[in-house]
């Protein structure tokens, strides 16, 4: 019986409830040591759903995806019904089989496949203690999994200490637990202690601050202290380790030798621990005292500690040659292959000085590590090699690779660090250069793309005379860096690249000559040709192609980009790279928003918010976001809009200066257009003509925007540079869709030619929103210069598309028009079988109708199956079928 936490067995009941009634949850528990958080995890598995757990150990943080083995052994016999290149991904993770590292995040994929297979008859339920000490890829992999958690009856617990920063868990929601209030833990203490002096119990009530474990572990060491002693002055956790030590130092030596191996062991392992506590004089029998004690557990094959603190108390309090001891006595009990990792970590451990044999094997372990997507551990071992390391080269070699590791791992400030210890150690242009790259992408990924851009371009400068491919790829990340400072730093990059001597057959050559193209205005290079060449010289795609997308966008080849993009998604989705994916569906939505489908833009956004969250991509959810608040703008939802660009430039992202900047520029400026507040519009959508938006996709998209405003504030002098913009486009790109935009900015400009300039974009056709808004200005102007029926003409077909395309403010603007006109329109609902449904449920419904399974639906999309059933039957009655065949017969198509 747990006392005093009935709010918090509310909430788990709660949970539980919704997984029988197949409904999934995730649910982190924070608090202090002690607090009662393992008490929890307890009632939830004695509630009777089927269990799994795991805990993170201290001693195992280094060893990648240890804690996810304890979690998924009991379903491993379900690997076989996952998508091959899920089983593939989770058998490499666990090196049960020989594959090249997978994107972490597919291995989240296959766990949250493999928890739903193991829920396919019934809740599961997923418990998982101290997670902040499991290893960094488990702790990934699964909160990958949790956050994609939907429709499974799947369960999943996390307990971790209050403001632990290893475990941050955005997204999740959380239960803090605090103290036992003062009526629960006195009745604690009186279940426990019913003779303790009044006195004892007052400090013990005081100095416990109602920490369960507290009220149960510090009368013993209350009643040791003087009777008048004040408050300790330690904190409580210091407290409570004490009391274990104090406990243990009570043991006979032998039974406190097997102890502290136990401590060490980085296992719970029982036959290793004996092993090696045979070489230190301890045996079997040793261990019976500390279980008299209620010290520790053992079911004959593994032995665990009563709680977390006990395992430091002990291994904090033995003497460090004791420790150096035990990790060289565990060092040879750790035989067999298998135990390969483990025992190098013992070596290291037990080293007191360079020893070149332990920092092999400790390269080795992070060779493993890496080569199965466990970054972090590798990082750590390959630094510690370092620093065992007695060959100067070596000491180097194994620095670079940890850098270089760190920045594979997302983590910035360390592999800064590192590249800067390291670089301070060579002359090798050819090291300076992979050290640059590493510096380079540490300074984009913390929103510091200026001094990312001068670090490109000295990584490529070391590479450019003996790996000039090298080079040329650094380059290619530095037209990204450019794109957001200015023209100026796009220009020189150009040069850069052009004066590269790559091989004939270089696979780059025609992906650079298509960019520099591009950056020096020359709109006509095609975008398929040159793709298409790349991949006939082998291009690694879709990695190499990516850039071109968002270059095509620039120089508004809108239709060849969402070919490439769609093509390369797919190519992600099959290779499990999911880690692209946010970049290119960004690019897609761009593109379809341009081609004028709307919704298929917020498909592709939607989707590419939610994997950007996942894996937790800062600039994708940047842009993302406020390309979501461009189409709430569109539609009229201010308070959307506004909302969605506050989180994209929230500091974390960098605040005024986030990625997402040059789209909230214009996402705002549109709304307050669409609301006739010109004023404000006029401001953003100039600031979206300015450097260094000025030359990205929204500076130029936005122009006919800008012009509008100025215009219809009276100031059009504030256009003419738009203008002149925007006609250099028209005649560069040779597109009928750009020169029809500058046609109807020019009628705006120029009154007395208006007519033949209306008339002139209208030939001309265009993307349908665009056209709309083109025959709502020419209405306009018709109804201005009185002529009724001329402008009833350009008026009803424009408010048709405006309110296909769900674009609210447009259409009530024209129907003002109409109305003024005596023609009476009232407002109608978007309309369509499709508008009904939400971003997810139209993926998986065109996916249904292909004749596509759950379950290759699922692997598509990053989800499990029942979650796409759940989605499949949730769309059903809104798109008025009762069955899957019948969704082939309904117009799913684009816009």
């Amino acid at each position: 019986m747990l006392q005093g936490r009935e709010a918090e067995q509310i909430q788990i009941d709660r949970l539980l409830a919704a997984a029988r009634d197949g409904r999934s949850a995730a649910l982190v528990v924070r608090g202090e040591p002690g607090i009662g958080k393992t008490a929890l995890l307890d009632y939830a598995a004695a509630q009777g759903l089927p269990t799994v757990r795991s805990a993170g150990i201290e001693s195992e943080a280094e060893l990648p995806f240890a804690g996810l083995h304890l979690l998924v052994r009991p379903g491993i016999h379900l690997l076989d019904t996952l998508p091959d290149r899920q089983r593939d991904a989770l058998r490499g993770a666990f090196g049960l089989a020989e594959h090249d590292p997978a994107d972490r995040m597919l291995i989240g994929l296959a766990v949250l496949s493999l928890l739903a297979e193991e829920a396919a008859d019934g809740p599961l339920l997923c418990l998982i203690d101290d997670a902040h000490w499991l290893d960094r890829a488990t702790a990934e992999t699964l909160l990958f999994a949790a956050r994609r958690l939907d429709a499974e009856g799947v369960v999943m617990i996390f307990a971790t200490r209050t403001g632990d920063a290893e475990f941050p868990a955005p997204g999740l929601p959380e239960l803090v637990v605090p103290g036992l209030r003062q009526e629960a833990a006195a009745a604690l203490v009186d279940r426990h202690g019913p003779d303790l002096a009044p006195a004892l119990r007052y400090r013990l009530l005081a100095e416990s601050a109602g920490n369960p474990l507290a009220l149960l572990e510090l009368p013993a060491v209350l009643a040791a202290e003087a009777p008048d002693a004040g408050l300790s002055p330690l904190p409580l956790t210091q407290r409570l380790q004490v009391a274990f030590h104090g406990r243990v130092s009570k043991l006979p030596l032998p039974t406190r030798t097997l102890l502290l191996v136990a401590a060490a062991a980085g296992t719970a392992e029982l036959a290793t621990t004996l092993r090696a506590a045979a070489a230190l004089g301890a045996q079997l029998a040793d261990l019976q005292p500390a279980e008299d004690a209620g010290l520790v557990h053992s079911d004959g094959r593994t032995l665990t500690f009563r709680h977390p603190l006990l395992r430091s108390a002990v291994y904090q309090g033995a003497p460090l040659t004791q420790r150096l001891a035990v990790h060289g006595a565990l060092a040879e009990a750790s035989t067999g292959p298998e135990n390969a990792d483990l025992r190098a970590w013992h070596l290291a451990a037990a080293a007191t000085g360079p020893d070149e044999a332990t920092a092999t094997a400790l390269e080795d372990t992070a060779d493993r590590a890496r080569s199965r997507s466990g970054y972090s551990g590798a990082v750590t071992a390959y630094e510690r090699a370092a620093g065992l390391s007695t060959d100067a080269a070596a000491r180097l070699r194994r620095l670079v690779l940890a850098a270089e590791t760190a920045g594979e791992a997302g983590q910035s400030s360390r592999a800064r660090t590192l590249a800067e210890r390291a670089g301070a150690q060579t002359t090798d242009p050819l090291l300076t250069a992979r050290l640059r790259l590493v510096l380079a992408t540490a300074e984009f990924g913390v929103g510091k793309p200026r001094a990312a851009h001068e670090l490109f371009l000295a990584a490529a400068d070391s590479a450019r005379t003996g790996d000039p491919v090298r080079a040329a790829r650094v380059l290619s990340q530095a037209v990204h860096t450019a794109w957001y400072l200015g023209a100026a730093e796009l220009a020189d990059v150009a040069t850069a690249l052009t004066t590269l001597s790559l091989p004939d057959d270089e696979p780059l050559t025609p992906i650079i000559g298509y960019v520099v193209a591009a950056i020096h205005g020359r709109f006509t290079v095609d975008l398929r040709a040159a793709a298409a060449e790349a991949c006939r010289r082998g291009a690694d795609t879709p990695r190499d192609l990516v850039q071109m997308c968002g270059t095509g966008l620039v120089v508004g080849q809108d239709e060849q980009v969402t070919e490439l993009a769609q093509t390369l998604i797919a190519e992600c989705r099959d290779q499990g790279r999911i880690a692209l994916l946010p970049t290119l569906l960004f690019f897609r939505a761009e593109a379809e928003l341009f081609l004028g489908r709307p919704q298929e833009a917020r498909v592709a956004a939607t989707e590419g918010l939610r994997i950007a969250e996942d894996i937790g991509q800062g600039q994708w959810i940047s842009q993302q976001s406020t390309f979501l608040a461009y189409l709430a703008a569109l539609e009229g939802r201010g308070e959307q809009c506004r909302e969605l660009v506050d989180r994209a430039q929230a500091e974390e992202f960098g605040g005024a200066a986030a990625a997402g900047a040059q789209w909230a520029y214009w996402a705002l400026g549109v709304l307050d257009l669409g609301l006739g507040q010109v004023d404000s519009a006029l401001s953003r959508l100039e600031a979206a003509n300015n450097e260094p938006i000025r030359h990205q996709v929204t500076g130029l998209r936005a122009i006919p925007d800008l012009i509008e405003a100025a215009v219809r504030m009276g100031k059009p002098e504030r256009a003419e540079d738009g203008l002149e913009r925007l006609e250099t486009w028209a005649a560069a790109s040779r597109q009928n869709w750009v020169e029809a935009l500058a046609c109807r900015c020019r009628a705006l400009i120029d009154d007395a030619n208006a007519e033949q300039h209306y008339l002139a974009a209208l030939r001309l056709g265009g993307r349908p929103f665009e056209h709309a808004r083109t025959q709502l200005l020419y209405g306009e102007w018709l109804r201005r210069n009185r002529r009724k029926a001329d402008a009833r003409m350009q008026l009803q077909p424009a408010l048709e598309v405006f309110e296909r395309l769900d674009a609210g403010p447009w259409a009530e603007r024209t129907r003002t028009e109409l109305g003024a006109l005596g023609v009476g329109t009232a407002a109608r609902p978007a309309h369509g079988v499709l508008a009904a449904l939400t971003p997810q449920e139209l993926q998986i419904v065109r996916l249904a109708a292909q004749g596509m399974s759950n379950r290759d639906i699922a692997a598509q999309l990053f989800l499990s199956p029942r979650t796409v059933g759940h989605h499949l039957y949730k769309a059903y009655p809104k798109l008025g079928v009762v069955s899957r065949g019948e969704l082939a017969e309904l117009p799913l198509d684009a816009d």
